[in-house]
């Protein structure tokens, strides 16, 4: 219990560390305004992203030029959890691959290209081909006349309305949002700009399989080598999981025909529960995949797949023809069925997005009272007040998130099996 506690401890030190580098580089970075920056967990559907230059904003001071403000804990929550084209460890911002596609043609390179601060932000000092760095995400200038090729970058600007906008000597130029391609679906829309790149939440997906694989493949070798011997270590602490899920949701939930779904289901299950552990991790990278509504959509959609594929006759008599039921009632009946397929994988995907963000906000914001009590260093004792306050609740939090971490891959893999069940389930005859 004493090592579980100090490994909490030190996770929340290094939480505080990463995000007071963070969080003072809004206030700190001269030339730049942090007050406003967009942190790409905001709506951006429906925005008038024309193509002019444009003025600057009456409660703005001038663009580019740095002015203190009111610490905005929501903003930095949501540039904390959002994806992006760096990698970040704290306050250190590691250049990612960028594959960028447009009217002009393909950009391809590194993040580093736009030279943005190792130690900082995320923002870049150098405009490539019309794309800029904001906040470690990858932008387009909206303004066919923006030169191509490098323009030095004097700093960004963010409106009320949510609009940003880049600063390259007195002009100020407005930018696309970062790109999407849900038509809105998740805020933003389509950008005249597509993004292929290997962001954050890829890296930190591709970094999890690897590691998923490598554990997978030395528990695979330990059960060649060690035949007959009872389990140990990592071999063991995995086959006490297997089991679980063969015994606890696969054999209940699918029935009969378990073993055709088992190893989908447990892949499910690890993915999810080394992305979610992945993520608890606060100074290395403090990633959001399964926080990622697009990520869930996929999850969901090959549950929605291998489901409508192996549904028999009996589960689409039931659905679509409600055997038993009178006719008048079968109006009601036969669309709220049909509407349950897709609501089924609907709620699948809600629920791991918005258990895991909660938790990642959640933990911000409580780190966040010490730089709103404290005014962002003008009160010691405020800060130091809330400091102790702010510990135990995290603490708290970071604990409580263990338990969501397995607790939302099991809920997801259980209901994923419920699934399956329900459509390859056969007639009784008695």
């Amino acid at each position: 219990m004493k090592a579980f506690y100090m490994i909490r401890l030190v996770a929340f030190l290094s939480l505080v560390f990463c995000l007071t580098f963070s969080m003072s580089a809004q206030h700190d970075h001269a030339g730049h305004d942090h007050t406003g920056h967009d942190h790409s967990g905001h709506d951006h559907a429906g925005h008038d992203h024309g193509t002019a230059k444009a003025g600057a904003d009456d409660s703005h001071e001038g663009c580019g030029h740095a002015h203190g403000g009111e610490f905005d804990v929501a903003a930095t929550a949501m540039h904390h959890i959002s994806d992006a084209n760096v990698y970040s460890i704290g306050p250190l911002q590691i250049p990612l691959p960028v594959m960028l596609k447009s009217d002009d043609g393909w950009k391809v390179g590194m993040s580093s290209m736009f030279h943005p601060d190792l130690l900082g932000h995320g923002d870049g000092h150098v405009a490539v081909d019309k794309y800029v760095l904001q906040g470690g995400i990858v932008k387009r200038v909206q303004d066919a006349s923006f030169p191509m090729g490098e323009v030095k970058v004097k700093g960004f600007r963010h409106d009320k309305k949510d609009n940003s906008y880049v600063c390259t000597g007195d002009a100020e130029y407005l930018l696309d949002p970062k790109s999407t391609a849900d038509g809105g679906l998740f805020g933003g829309g389509i950008t005249s700009f597509m993004d292929f790149s290997l962001t954050k939440n890829v890296t930190s997906m591709l970094l999890v399989c690897l590691f998923l694989f490598w554990i997978f493949r030395k528990a695979a070798k330990a059960y060649n080598n060690q035949d007959g011997v009872a389990p140990k270590g990592l071999q063991g602490m995995l086959e006490t999981f297997v089991v679980f899920i063969r015994d606890e949701v696969a054999i209940p939930f699918v029935g009969n025909k378990w073993e055709k779904y088992f190893g989908f289901l447990l892949s499910v299950f690890f993915f999810i529960l080394g992305l979610n552990l992945y993520g608890q991790i606060p100074f290395f990278g403090g990633s959001n995949v399964t926080g990622n509504l697009s990520v869930t959509l996929v999850l969901a959609l090959l549950t929605f797949i291998i489901t409508t594929v192996s549904g028999n006759a009996h589960y689409w008599k039931h659905l679509l023809v409600a055997p038993g039921i009178p006719l008048l009632v079968k109006f009601i009946i036969i669309p709220v069925e049909i509407m349950g397929m897709f609501i089924k994988p609907l709620t699948l995907m809600l629920r791991l997005f918005a258990n895991i963000t909660a938790g990642h906000i959640v933990m911000v914001v409580f780190i966040g009272f010490i730089f709103i009590f404290g005014k962002s260093g003008e009160s010691v004792g405020g800060a130091l007040g809330a400091s102790v306050g702010s510990a135990l609740l995290t603490m708290f939090m970071m604990a409580l998130e263990l338990i969501v971490a397995l607790v939302q891959a099991f809920v997801f893999t259980m209901l994923t099996a419920s699934y399956f069940g329900a459509a390859t389930e056969e007639v009784e005859h008695h």
